[in-house]
């Protein structure tokens, strides 16, 4: 409903008089108003007044004659892996397709056909290593896939299906007794594994795919030893199910490192188109070996343990670089560590891409690899504690969040540097916690003196004043550099809001007034 609301035209404060007659060029933008004497009637709220850019519109589009030439307009459209360009033709707007001349060579059917396969297979936003991923990947698959074809056929010689003295029932009756089996170990390998997929991603996917390779070499065993059918088949199963568990808890996380548009589904998507493809592919790769060897009985027999090294070692080599190209984003203990580490020495936190190239697969999980290692968790009572730690300890309070000491074990060659979270703390006073760790293992690496007196029952007052001197001045230290380096972590990709941890490093001690 129109307002009943009357505004003097020339009272508003947006009125500027049209500079052509209103009458002559009637528009969607002239005023329903009458000239008279220069005096213009009120006008109802519905019509408002136009403002100045408004009026040199309407003047532009009923001023300005259309040009009779043809020239370009400053717009492009990317459709279906074409160029259109609009143009004005006269009397109106058309859109040119700028390499349209070409589609009909050889080399456009190549790029559009290139094109097509890229996307089919890779999503339209994710980061660029995921290119790199996709062909390790291919690579992994096809091979993988090829071996289980042989490795199934295996089997199924081994259980006497194809021949007259098989029985189907005991057969149907040892496959479902397999597989079961599997599926059991695979619960029980996924409960006792827990925050491991997500603290050590990249090792327990690898270690898990060398246990995958060796259940094929365990089924194509089966052959040779049929009466041990059940036992064989089961190992192997137990591996398989196993290998599938921890891809499936860590597809997401691969997945997500990719996804920079938060566009994981798409990516999740593209995965499983690549998986079925590239599995086909290997599945096409046996059936053409089979079919070679069709007319050799003795080459088709031993076709899979000629192959069987060879394709293992091709899968595990391509399952190694794609998770090479995997850089994730997310904040563990050892990450942290070198993050940390990086910016002590060179002022700057490293990309998620430059910690991936550092921290590796990490597969032999040694601690000890460079002097005073630390660890995230709590005091170990079966461990000796160095006397001098016991100053950290007396020192905290009820604002202190962790704290810093020295343990020893006789089972260790060195000592180690413990940082004891509290119940509650956060990603922040973790941060802060490594970072004062890595400036006093500086100190200690710097002073052969300290692994004595740590290791040491007793010690001097003077060691004890110095090691109460070392904490504070690192803290200090810490606490200081700390805000600025956890906005470098936002800046360089890392999600510093969270850090996460091992069943070990779960561990939490409590402060005594937290129980009053």
């Amino acid at each position: 409903m129109q307002s009943s609301a009357q505004i003097p035209l020339k009272s508003s404060p947006h009125f500027f008089p049209p500079r052509f007659p209103i009458s002559h060029h009637p528009s969607p933008f002239s005023l329903q108003t009458h000239v008279k004497n220069r005096s213009f009637k009120a006008f109802s709220i519905s019509n408002p007044p136009k403002t100045l850019k408004e009026s040199n519109l309407e003047h532009f589009l009923v001023k300005e004659e259309q040009p009779s030439s043809k020239f370009q307009l400053p717009v492009e459209i990317r459709e279906n892996g074409r160029v259109y360009s609009y143009i004005w033709n006269e009397n109106r707007v058309e859109a040119v397709c700028l390499d349209c001349d070409s589609v009909s060579s050889g080399l456009s059917f190549e790029n559009g056909l290139r094109k097509w396969v890229r996307d089919l297979f890779i999503p339209k936003q994710v980061g660029g290593n995921y290119v790199e991923y996709v062909k390790w990947k291919f690579l992994h698959r096809v091979f993988s896939s090829a071996l289980q074809v042989l490795a199934t056929q295996a089997m199924f010689g081994a259980m006497g299906v194809g021949y007259a003295r098989s029985l189907p029932a005991a057969a149907a009756m040892k496959w479902v007794l397999k597989d079961g089996l599997g599926r059991l170990s695979r619960c029980i390998y996924t409960a006792s594994v827990g925050s491991a997929f997500d603290t050590n991603l990249k090792r327990v996917r690898f270690a898990t795919s060398i246990l995958f390779s060796l259940s094929i070499g365990v089924e194509l065993m089966t052959p040779l030893f049929p009466h041990c059918f059940l036992l064989l088949a089961s190992v192997a199963n137990i591996a398989k199910q196993i290998s599938l568990a921890c891809y499936l808890a860590t597809a997401s996380a691969v997945h997500r490192s990719f996804a920079v548009a938060d566009n994981l589904g798409e990516v999740s998507a593209k995965a499983q188109i690549q998986t079925v493809c590239f599995d086909n592919l290997g599945l096409l790769l046996a059936a053409l070996l089979n079919l070679i060897c069709k007319n050799n009985q003795r080459l088709q027999t031993g076709l899979p343990f000629v192959v069987y090294p060879i394709f293992s070692a091709i899968d595990l080599y391509g399952i190694y670089q794609a998770l090479k190209h995997v850089h994730l984003q997310t904040l563990t203990k050892d990450r942290l560590e070198i993050i940390v580490s990086t910016w002590i020495e060179s002022r700057y936190v490293p990309s998620p891409a430059e910690v991936s190239a550092k921290e590796g697969l990490n597969l032999l999980d040694d601690p000890g690899r460079q002097s005073w290692p630390i660890r995230i968790g709590c005091l170990d009572t079966k461990s000796g504690i160095p006397n001098v730690s016991w100053s950290s300890m007396k020192s905290l309070s009820q604002d202190d969040f962790y704290f810093i000491c020295i343990e020893s074990c006789r089972s260790r060659t060195q000592s180690h540097i413990l940082v004891c979270l509290r119940e509650g703390a956060r990603a922040i006073d973790t941060t802060v916690g490594m970072l004062q760790a890595c400036y006093i293992r500086k100190v200690l690496s710097s002073s052969s003196s300290w692994q004595n007196v740590t290791e040491a029952r007793d010690f001097s007052d003077f060691f004890g004043l110095e090691w109460l001197r070392l904490i504070t001045d690192t803290k200090r230290r810490a606490q200081g550099e700390s805000t600025e380096m956890h906005n470098e972590m936002l800046r360089s990709g890392w999600i510093a809001n969270n850090v996460l941890f091992s069943t070990q490093e779960r561990a939490r001690y409590l402060f005594t007034d937290d129980k009053h």
